[in-house]
């Protein structure tokens, strides 16, 4: 912790993309009771929703089996996850639309109607590139397909569930700024944003920050066994609430890996420019309560394992075994890179300044002789080319990056990404960064990076010169390549 501040025992709860994540810490931050569960989702006729029963049912059953001293020590409900998945909320707590995946895209032909002066404007008010995963398309498409608005408010996944504990409605800034109808530079909901789609902001609710919270209902509290003065805190959008839980200092950039890559920089102002919006660089709020974000996400991150799985037909644990056994190879100087095919990792869509949800990856250079393990190798390595790509956009060298999420126990990829870079990285090897910051936030301090034990990855001069020449023997081709997978 930061300058020997204090924190409340808290149940920390993180939905991801593919997983929840319940943790429970103590008052000196350490992981005492921890679970995790798929991210339960259903399809309905439009995209991908939550199913809510089966995530309120794994978060109670979490509770419900911490012994009575651990369950009565809590203090804090402190909740984080992805930035634009949400619904309209009405304040009986009923559902006036299903609770929206963020990489549904229903709601994207609002969007398309507007001219290029509309959003021109809408960056600079909002800091967000256009795109159908943020909130602003959604919530137009769920007040337009409800047959009852009533005084229903648009809620981010996480300030729904902080709304079922306290009764309350009420938004973070850091999810707030990912929903496209925040004003950057007021912090206050945009009239001229919501307007663009046919809405007014009292579509929006209020805007708290994390260590404001409000105190759980008796209901919930006789339901789960907790204490009746427990509180409850929408800490933010993950990756930002990962910053808090690493310690970020301005300068430095996160990587914070999960089923997507994010790269994330704190800043002193917001960047509304033309550079920024042709980069598809997004600008947010700052959970931290001062100053703004800069990020960009991968959305192709960790899912690369399970890409990898599914496509050569392997076990979770041969694929750990072949990246591990990668990793001996490849700093032992034994790899030959020749044999190594060309492999644009756009599973799940293509990174800024492209970012298109609909973009697939691609795989070239392969021969009767090529390897699973060379196509293995090839997409990690295809992984650090695409971060190296979204990093040069931001046209700012960090002083450090630190790695935290998956990718931090993954030695072949973070070697890869040192050697293509040039550049030395810091990972965490604490499991829970994100999960932490969520704590940190409740409890109105932050943390320092040391206390997440990490481990240096350092650049090897000769291997970064070979990276180096592979690409560049292979430049055009990934240029044409990009081409043809949009």
């Amino acid at each position: 912790m930061q300058n020997g501040s204090s924190v409340s025992p808290t149940i920390t709860i993180d939905v991801g993309t593919t997983s929840v994540k319940v943790c429970q810490f103590d008052a000196d931050s350490h992981l005492v009771a921890t679970a995790k569960y798929a991210t339960p989702t259903v399809q309905d006729e439009y995209g991908e929703v939550y199913d809510l029963e089966a995530l309120w049912d794994g978060i109670a059953a979490f509770i419900r089996r911490l012994d009575g001293p651990a369950r009565s020590s809590v203090r804090r409900i402190a909740i984080t996850g992805v930035g634009e998945s949400g619904g309209l909320v009405r304040s009986d707590l009923s559902l006036a639309s299903p609770m929206i995946l963020w990489h549904d895209q229903r709601g994207t032909r609002y969007l398309d109607r507007l001219t290029d002066d509309q959003r021109s404007r809408l960056y600079r008010i909002t800091g967000l590139p256009m795109s159908g995963n943020y909130g602003l398309s959604k919530i137009a498409w769920a007040a337009e397909h409800t047959s009852d608005l009533g005084d229903a408010q648009w809620l981010n996944i996480a300030e729904h569930l902080a709304a079922t504990m306290t009764g309350e409605r009420w938004s973070e800034p850091s999810l707030a700024s990912r929903t496209m109808a925040l004003d950057l530079t007021t912090g206050a909901w945009s009239d001229e944003a919501t307007s663009l789609v046919g809405l007014d902001t009292t579509v929006l609710p209020e805007i708290r920050s994390a260590p404001a919270g409000a105190v759980v209902t008796d209901a919930f509290a006789a339901a789960t066994g907790l204490d009746g003065a427990v509180r409850v805190h929408v800490a933010g959008h993950d990756h930002m609430v990962g910053s808090v839980g690493a310690g970020l200092e301005r300068g430095e950039l996160l990587n914070s890996t999960g089923t997507t890559e994010g790269l994330l920089f704190r800043t002193l102002e917001p960047r509304l420019d033309s550079v920024a919006k042709r980069s598809k660089l997004a600008s947010g709020l700052d959970c931290a309560g001062s100053g703004y974000t800069l990020f960009a996400s991968i959305p192709t991150g960790g899912s690369a394992f399970a890409t990898l799985q599914r496509m050569l037909g392997l076990k979770a644990g041969k694929l750990a075994a072949i990246v591990r056994s990668l990793h001996e190879e490849y700093v032992a100087g034994a790899l030959d890179l020749e044999g190594v095919p060309l492999v644009l990792p756009q599973f799940r869509g293509s990174p800024p300044p492209a970012k298109r949800s609909s973009a697939r990856g691609v795989i070239a250079g392969i021969g009767s002789d090529t390897t699973l393990e060379q196509i293995v190798f090839g997409t990690f390595l295809g992984m650090a080319v695409q971060f190296q790509d979204v990093l040069e956009l931001f046209h700012t060298p960090p002083s450090r990056v630190k790695v935290i999420g998956p990718a931090s126990g993954n030695y072949l990829w973070l070697q890869l990404k040192a050697d293509v870079l040039g550049m030395p990285l810091t990972a965490s090897t604490f499991p829970e960064v994100v999960s932490r910051g969520a704590q940190a936030l409740a409890s109105g301090t932050g943390w320092l990076w040391e206390s997440n034990d990490p481990h240096d990855i350092d650049p090897h001069d000769v291997r970064h010169d070979g990276l180096a020449d592979w690409l560049g023997k292979r430049r055009l081709q990934r240029h044409r390549l990009k081409g043809l997978s949009e």
